[in-house]
């Protein structure tokens, strides 16, 4: 049986992993005022960052439609699936689940839709993995059963320069005491359970991102690491912070991409880990 996957463009995984391990990528759009674009396709993530340096309008996304999704389990399937995986950014912060399972219904085929609870490496590093199980030959129900135990484990944090973003979106969740908070904070949030929670309050950004080391520094072990930026550009220092202060090995530094730099705003910073099963 052949095992295809498909996830959507909060992932954050570009170059030729995708290409190679026969990932489809379906994209959610961005916009910026009245124009919209489709992320990858029509806004690089370079562009992305530079519109947002430059516009008056806050960007906002939109879930990819149903159709997209049909589309891309078709493909699949043309491609030679007998099951498809698709696993995708968090329902609670996005409609995409919604709109994965309602093409899943209507595309007469083995379709398993899983919510990762998670957003761009650490949803990007599920996705790698299951993709890589289904080219050793692995059945659907193993991979789903690896992805599920996977999201359990993993761990995402982020560094906001900025809380605009986060509240024009609406995704503050359970981190809305930042907003009584004086605008000189740099908020730290917790996505580990794919909803916005509050994690720490720090009053600088070098602060901030000692934060983030040291939270790392707390975990004994960990099976994969990536650390995200949104163009930011003090990412070098912040590397140089982690260099001999964590006992792990950084297996990825990612851009953070359109879909969830809408939301995290810029020089957004952060990590995506997983812990040991």
């Amino acid at each position: 049986m052949t095992v295809r996957i498909v996830t959507d463009s909060a992932c954050d995984l570009r170059g030729t992993e995708v290409e190679t391990l026969g990932i489809e990528v379906v994209p959610l759009s961005i916009r910026f005022g009245d124009e919209e674009f489709i992320d990858r396709e029509q806004l690089s993530v370079e562009e992305f960052y530079r519109r947002l340096e430059t516009s008056e309008d806050l960007p906002e996304t939109s879930a990819p439609s149903p159709g997209r999704f049909a589309q891309a389990f078709e493909a699949q399937l043309e491609a030679g699936a007998d099951s498809i995986v698709c696993i995708n950014l968090s329902a609670g912060l996005s409609a995409t689940m919604q709109s994965a399972c309602t093409a899943a219904e209507s595309v007469d085929a083995d379709i398993r839709v899983i919510d990762s609870r998670s957003i761009t490496a650490g949803l990007g590093t599920m996705v790698l993995a299951a993709a890589r199980m289904a080219a050793d030959g692995s059945e659907a129900d193993s991979i789903v059963a690896a992805v599920e135990s996977m999201r359990e484990r993993t761990r995402v944090f982020g560094a906001l320069d900025t809380l605009d973003n986060l509240k024009k979106g609406g995704r503050i969740g359970g981190a809305q005491a930042f907003l009584g908070s004086m605008l000189s904070i740099k908020p730290i949030i917790d996505i580990s359970t794919g909803e916005v929670e509050e994690a720490a309050k720090q009053r600088t950004r070098r602060k901030s991102l000692a934060w983030l080391r040291d939270k790392l520094a707390e975990y004994p072990a960990v099976d994969s690491l990536s650390v995200m930026h949104g163009e930011a550009p003090d990412i070098d220092d912040f590397l140089a912070m982690l260099d001999g202060s964590i006992p792990h090995e950084i297996d990825r530094v990612e851009k953070i991409g359109a879909v969830i730099g809408t939301h995290g705003g810029p020089r957004v910073m952060g990590f995506a880990l997983q812990l040991p099963a």
